[in-house]
């Protein structure tokens, strides 16, 4: 069944939350696209291959990039701006607003923290992270 995306929660671990840290809610997400999942393929092909198609094997997955388009605060940007500026990859969540209570996480680094400001317009920011090992996909509890 279909779901809407109002009530979905992007999350931040934030290690300075209390004693072993915790989830920080990124505020006026307007959009999340990713991750944009793709997996490379190494050819096998060889003259004796038979039928006249080149064969493949699976080589390694990229997790790809998520993109967040917001209204911008300066409390989130500075957030993103620090993990822009880190060198080490964050832990990310996604709390969807489905029956199974889907949870997506996954490592990465802030790439991109463009500013968009017009004259007649909100002013906006689409942070772009690029997603470093797997994204982890399971039924869980937002506890929000």
């Amino acid at each position: 069944m279909a779901i809407a995306g109002v009530g979905t929660i992007f999350n931040r671990w934030d290690s300075t939350s209390g004693s072993s840290g915790g989830w920080k809610k990124l505020a006026e997400i307007g959009s999340v696209t990713g991750p944009g999942m793709s997996r490379d393929t190494i050819d096998t092909t060889t003259f004796d291959t038979e039928g006249g198609y080149r064969t493949f094997i699976a080589g390694f997955r990229n997790a790809g990039t998520m993109t967040l388009s917001m209204n911008f605060t300066q409390d989130t940007y500075l957030l993103l701006k620090e993990d822009f500026e880190d060198n080490d990859a964050r832990a990310y969540q996604i709390l969807l607003p489905d029956t199974e209570e889907t949870v997506i996480e996954f490592d990465g680094l802030v790439t991109e923290i463009p500013l968009t400001i017009p004259t007649d317009d909100k002013v906006t920011v689409d942070v772009t992270i690029q997603i470093s090992g797997p994204v982890d996909v399971y039924k869980g509890s937002s506890g929000m």
